[in-house]
This record gives structure tokens, C-alpha cells and sequence, in this order.
């Protein structure tokens, strides 16, 4: 199938007119659009038959369907991509929904609560399933190590990433530790891995502190042992926070059963969630949108809108998952600003 860049040439004014239409009237009323509708609506000077042969058109070049059950034309995968692409007009967010943004995000300290009330409320303002990712630590850059004893045979490992995020880990020890050992072994490590990435510390860990295995206490050697618990991506609590499960369910598309127990796995299986993210990237773009059959099979029923936020070289992902009759134009600038908003927040 050639790609709507390939096609642009394809679609004259009429055609992209009717096109855009055609996209928008869907999108605002789930009903099959069709041609006296847009000719007393739109193109008054142009008659209901001449608009129906642009349809045509638009549906031989698989830019439109046509429902067994309506005379209306619907948008293609394909349409919606070309509209997204060329034909929309993003809107502009209102001061309004910025100030209820930033007000209830600001109010969070707790980073891991942030992310799970940014779903929350994502999910409240876009009326559809909202995922924000916790950020890929691999990238963070180590700051500092705390070693806390808990009990006799316990202590708590505290890793600090240059972006204000936190790791803890739990470690059984053999024995008890002092705490004034504890401290001078942080002060080893502190001098040895300041400055490298969380994935730099893990593959050099052991070469870096070999000379310090016998320090006394059995740590550095306990450390390199559960170096892979310590500096690994694999975080505590919840990779995805999921929210605005209740609204997606309420779209009209989902009243099709197959449709809707598709979005059910969705919510129940985050490994499919995060498979889609993991392909879901163009670095020359705020905000990636993939449409129905452009996600590779995993959700032809769907789209799904994602942001990256940048925390000092951390990176996570906001977005939003919805019918394919999503409104792109309004969604686009609340994901995009839901991703800056919580950038700043956390490298505040």
C-alpha cells in the first residue's frame, strides 16, 4: 500500500475539501457523512452528485469506505492519516485547561504519585484511556548512593538519578552492619560511579570497585553480586499507570463487542501496552500518532497518541489511547503539554 506521503500529489483541492469533510463530520458525530450533508453544510457550490463522484474517488484511492448499512462515506485508516498529516488544524489549548494542568500536577511531590495522578487526570480531560510511562532510568545519570540499615540483618539502598528521580532496594546482609561503615562504603562508591549512566554503572560495576572487595563488611561484594536489582530499569510499583478506563468504554465504536473486549485486553495486559509503545518513536516529532493498522496488528481498532517528557536525559512517555474517530486536532496540543508540564515539574 503506498503511504499518504506517496499520495499527496493524489488529492487535488476538491478532493482534499471533501476529504477533510468528511474526517472532521465523523469525528464529531460517529455517523457516516454523506454528500447532501456536506454540500448544504460546506460546498454549497457544489452539487450533492459532483461531491458524491469525489467520494467515489477518494474511495477507489482507499481514502474512504462505504457501510453496507449507509449511503455515507466513513475515513479509511488511510484518510485519517492523511487528514492527521495534512488537512487538520491543531487547535490551541485554552488557558483554562494550562491552569487546571499545571495547578493539580504542581501539587504533587512524590514523583511516582505524579505520574499516577497525570493519568488520572489525562485521562478526566481527553475523555479516553490515558498511559503514562515511568521514566527509563538506563539513561539517568547516578548522583548519589545512601545505604539506611533497617535491622539487624536488612538495609535500604537509596540510589539518587541527577533528575530528582529515587530508586530504593531492600538488601539482606549476612550479619549486622555499622552504620559508620555503611557510610564509608557509600563514600567509595559515591567517588567511583558519580557521573555515569545507571547502564555505564551497571556494565563496569564489578572492574570499578574490585580493589575494595575486601574492605571487611561482605558489601561491595553483595553489591556486585545484585548489581543487576541496584542499576537495572526494572523499577518498584508500576511501569504504565493506566487511567480513563470508564470513558473509552462509553465511545460509541465500543459497543461492538469484539471492539470492546479488544480495549479490555488492553487494559488488563500492560505487556501489550508496552509493546506498543516500544515502536511508537519519531524523533522528528512532538507528538506520534498511529492509526488503526499502523499499529502492526496489536490494536487495528485503536489509536494511540504519544509524547515524550525529558527529565535532564530521562525519558518517559504520556499519551492516549482511543477510537481511531479520536478529535486529533484538540488532542494533540493536551498530550503535548501534559508532557512538558510534568518535564518541568520533575526537574524542578
Amino acid at each position: 500500500m503506498q503511504t499518504p506521503e506517496q499520495r499527496l500529489e493524489d488529492l487535488n483541492d476538491r478532493e482534499a475539501s471533501v476529504l477533510r469533510h468528511v474526517v472532521y463530520n465523523f469525528i464529531q458525530t460517529a455517523v457516516p457523512v454523506g454528500s447532501r450533508f456536506i454540500s448544504k453544510h460546506f460546498e454549497s457550490h457544489l452539487s450533492p452528485a459532483t461531491i458524491r463522484n469525489v467520494m467515489s474517488d477518494l474511495e477507489e484511492a482507499g481514502y474512504l469506505s462505504h457501510p453496507h448499512t449507509s449511503a455515507g462515506r466513513i475515513p479509511t485508516d488511510l484518510g485519517y492519516r492523511y487528514y492527521v498529516d495534512y488537512l487538520m488544524e491543531v487547535e490551541q489549548l485554552s488557558k483554562g485547561d494550562q491552569e487546571t494542568i499545571k495547578s493539580q500536577l504542581a501539587a504533587v511531590n512524590d514523583p511516582t504519585e505524579l505520574l499516577r495522578e497525570t493519568s488520572k487526570l489525562l485521562g478526566k480531560i481527553t475523555h479516553h484511556l490515558s498511559i503514562v510511562t515511568s521514566p527509563q532510568l538506563n539513561a539517568g545519570i547516578f548522583e548519589r548512593i545512601e545505604l539506611v540499615p533497617v535491622s539487624s540483618s536488612k538495609i535500604l539502598v537509596i540510589i539518587s538519578i541527577r533528575s530528582g528521580l529515587v530508586r530504593t532496594i531492600m538488601l539482606e546482609v549476612g550479619a549486622e552492619v555499622r552504620r559508620e561503615m555503611l557510610d564509608q562504603v557509600a563514600r567509595l562508591l559515591n567517588e567511583r560511579l558519580s557521573g555515569l549512566t545507571l547502564l555505564q554503572v551497571r556494565e563496569s560495576f564489578a572492574e570499578r570497585v574490585r580493589d575494595l572487595q575486601s574492605e571487611g563488611t561482605g558489601l561491595v561484594r553483595l553489591f556486585i553480586e545484585s548489581v543487576d536489582q541496584l542499576f537495572t530499569d526494572a523499577r518498584d510499583g508500576e511501569k504504565v499507570h493506566i487511567g480513563g478506563t470508564a470513558n473509552i468504554i462509553e465511545q460509541p465504536e465500543f459497543v461492538d463487542p469484539r471492539k470492546f473486549r479488544s480495549v479490555i485486553e488492553l487494559v488488563e495486559n500492560e505487556e501489550i501496552i508496552v509493546h506498543l509503545l516500544e515502536r511508537h518513536d519519531d524523533p522528528t516529532k512532538n507528538v506520534v500518532v498511529t492509526i488503526g493498522s499502523e499499529n502492526a496488528g496489536d490494536a487495528p481498532d485503536i489509536s494511540l497518541m504519544t509524547a515524550t517528557y525529558d527529565v535532564n536525559g530521562v525519558t518517559g512517555r504520556v499519551g492516549i489511547i482511543g477510537p481511531k474517530r479520536m478529535n486529533y486536532a484538540r488532542m494533540i496540543p493536551v498530550v503535548d503539554h501534559v508532557a512538558r508540564t510534568i518535564a518541568r515539574i520533575l526537574a524542578s
